[in-house]
């Protein structure tokens, strides 16, 4: 990829230094312990029983923060800096384009980096959970080991495979703004457990579709693409569908245990998205197939 300028975006969020709780005795509790601690107190449980287990719990993130600045590879600082070029550019492609198509003035969701885990107003926030995006705040949250499993245990290398993946991450927000992520909670909530996996996998690859729409237009407007761009996110979005997920740790595949959807289904909706650079050709809730 290549951009036409080297602006980043300013609403990203640093915590790779440990924190990003809630400040007690000079540490910090995540969103999920504040919770707790106001239910115990409630059945007249001693909150800080809570909270100080949650402290032991982060003792590491603690001693982390008080470092000082994030220590950080020419590697990884580069990585920072397209991470908060792509996001900028999504800035600028949503900022003209939703208006255009949703009718709606766009509201610029945050990057938190983060190592390890860290505080959501999800609840905690973990590596192993791959890159994910916080309705409740309107953050999207990433540790950048999650490139190098890309690259090691994926092979699915390259700038634009990690730029699909914030783009995949910011299609989320678009959802919480149109008001589709919402009905999709309501409706888990009276689904059952194969009901629910099914619309999770339609809301995952509107995601994808909507990535593609960016692509679409910031190449169109800006010519970030290059050649073997389109190659490489596509190569990770085989590699991360359910099915290549589930045959590499389990030898068989389970339909309907699916959440994000099929390596084919992945990649036809981002397909979609970049070929009509349309949020309506993604209505994933409405295709008759996916």
């Amino acid at each position: 990829m290549r951009f036409d300028d080297d602006n980043e975006s300013s609403n990203v969020e640093d915590r790779r230094g440990g924190g990003g709780g809630f400040p007690v005795g000079g540490r910090s509790i995540g969103v999920g312990t504040a919770v707790l601690a106001l239910a115990a107190w409630y059945f007249g449980i001693d909150p800080f029983i809570v909270i100080n287990g949650a402290n032991m719990l982060n003792q590491r993130a603690a001693q982390e923060e008080s470092r000082g600045p994030v220590q950080q590879s020419a590697e990884e600082a580069q990585t920072v800096h397209f991470v908060k070029q792509v996001l900028r550019d999504t800035e600028r492609t949503w900022g003209a384009q939703f208006p255009a198509q949703a009718g709606r003035q766009y509201v610029e969701p945050s990057l938190v980096l983060f190592r390890g885990r860290t505080s959501t107003a999800c609840g905690a926030g973990e590596s192993a959970m791959g890159p994910f995006y916080c309705p409740a705040d309107q953050k999207v949250y990433i540790d950048l080991s999650f490139y190098d499993e890309m690259r090691r245990r994926f092979k699915a290398p390259g700038d634009f495979a990690q730029a699909y993946v914030i783009a995949h991450e910011v299609g989320h927000h678009l959802q919480k703004l149109l008001g589709i992520s919402d009905k999709v909670y309501q409706m888990r909530q009276r689904a059952s457990e194969k009901q629910g996996n099914a619309l999770s996998v339609m809301q995952e690859l509107q995601a994808d579709c909507f990535a593609g729409v960016w692509a679409h237009h910031a190449n169109k407007e800006r010519h970030v693409l290059e050649a073997g761009d389109v190659e490489e996110a596509i190569r990770a979005a085989t590699a991360i569908g359910d099915d290549a997920l589930q045959r590499a740790a389990q030898g068989r595949v389970v339909p309907d245990s699916f959440t994000h959807g099929s390596s084919e289904q992945r990649v036809r909706w981002l397909n979609r998205g970049l070929e009509s650079g349309s949020l309506d050709s993604c209505n994933t809730f409405k295709a008759s197939s996916l």
